[in-house]
């Protein structure tokens, strides 16, 4: 597996105590999400898939400042991972440390149908901000979008928006930058002004609201893919309806 063939899932939540059970609930949210998934494998140094018969109770114990360590599928073949660590509360917005969530699966036809479902799960879990699921390939170029003068210069890629380095960012709550799935809770939705009906028809039609109050949000049907000129301009739309995502209304 390649991977520009992969999903990667990014959420980004209050930072984790030590022994926070935050961590065991969004492994088991993800299960639930992905029928047959079992993240019960920790990796080795040798980078070999070590089974764990206790996973529950030594990922708990293992939950230790501020991240939560790697589990994966055991399947080398077909693998899928999850970990979290850390953002310092100086590089965070609002200037609090923040837990961030990363999960890799492999972009298949299982994976697609059930990815808002994980993102869900996973947000659900971490009690999330906010978060997104982009394949591999856009979402590389989506974080290029984020510069700084002095600390990231450069261009933005396809001519999308320039965003704020996240500590200059004044709010957890404002989403960094979009994705091919967004989530959004309630306060990341009511920071950037979603839904407004009469602006947000077709989003709307591509969104669900969640358990907790927030939405998950859908850009384009298929997975993002920046290479299409349909799905790049449904981009551009989004980042032009919400100028805050990225700290950009705050010049």
């Amino acid at each position: 597996m390649t991977r520009r063939k992969t999903l990667g899932i990014i959420v980004y939540a209050p930072a984790l105590a030590d022994n926070d059970s935050r961590s065991l609930a969004i492994i088991q949210g993800m299960e639930r999400a992905l029928v047959g998934l079992r993240l019960a494998w920790k990796v080795s140094k040798e980078g070999q898939p070590v089974a764990l018969p206790q996973r529950d109770a030594w990922l708990t114990a293992g939950t230790q400042k501020g991240k939560f360590p790697l589990v994966c599928n055991g399947d080398e073949s077909h693998p899928v991972t999850i970990y979290g660590m850390q953002t310092p509360a100086h590089q965070a917005p609002g200037a609090q440390p923040l837990l961030d969530v990363h999960a890799e699966l492999p972009l298949d036809d299982a994976v697609i149908a059930a990815a808002e479902n994980v993102l869900e799960c996973v947000a659900h879990g971490a009690q999330a901000f906010w978060g997104h699921a982009t394949p591999f390939s856009a979402g590389l170029e989506i974080a290029r979008q984020t510069i700084d003068p002095v600390h990231k210069p450069g261009v933005p890629p396809r001519g999308l928006p320039a965003l704020k380095l996240p500590e200059k960012i004044r709010s957890p709550a404002i989403p960094h930058r979009l994705g091919w799935l967004n989530y959004w809770s309630a306060a990341a939705a009511q920071a950037i002004g979603f839904p407004d009906p009469p602006r947000d028809k077709a989003l709307l039609s591509r969104a669900r609201r969640t358990l907790s109050g927030g939405w998950v949000v859908r850009l384009t049907e298929a997975p993002l893919n920046l290479d299409d000129p349909a799905h790049l301009a449904e981009l551009r739309r989004a980042y032009e309806r919400f100028p805050e995502i990225g700290g950009r209304a705050e010049e």
